[in-house]
């Protein structure tokens, strides 16, 4: 890919993809937004209309950072990927285990484990493409303040 040159291919799916996990982790945790407005809401907890908003901005950022990552051809951008990947099926993993079993201290441990591997996504990426690992960081700061929620929940529940 040359200066200038987007790969539109490449770029709707890396899109799919992260755009998907969102998709499928929502389908699966079923009627997220409703238990939520349940839930105990700590001191700074939002209305439930931001989450939907939030994360598509973020799957949307996460895409193309994945993308920018892919599109170096760096043989370092496979590792870097494949930590993305692993991020992926725990942040889709954290919606059934909150929302769909209800299990909250299991999710904020999750939730932990999931935050580890966006630092350390955001950490490969920011040595192969400068400007991916940069659009990783609102997603580490939201999945910050999301455990904040989470441990809240679980212990006032």
């Amino acid at each position: 890919m040359g200066s200038g040159n987007v790969n539109w291919r490449t770029l709707a799916i890396s899109l799919a993809i992260s755009l998907g996990t969102g998709i499928v982790s929502s389908f699966l945790s079923g009627a997220g937004m409703e238990q939520y407005k349940a839930l105990y809401q700590p001191p700074l907890a939002p209305p439930g209309w931001v989450f939907p908003v939030v994360w598509t901005i973020l799957y949307i950022l996460m895409g193309v950072a994945a993308w920018l990552v892919y599109e170096t051809g760096k043989k370092e951008s496979r590792q870097a990927l494949a930590l993305y990947g692993i991020q992926l099926v725990l942040n889709g993993g954290w919606s059934i285990l909150f929302f769909g079993l209800q299990a909250y201290f299991l999710a904020f441990a999750w939730l932990l484990l999931l935050w580890l591997f966006i630092y350390l996504t955001i950490k490969q990426f920011l040595q192969v493409n400068r400007l991916a690992g940069i659009l990783m960081l609102p997603y580490l700061i939201w999945v910050t303040f999301a455990g904040y929620l989470n441990l809240a929940i679980a212990l006032n529940t």
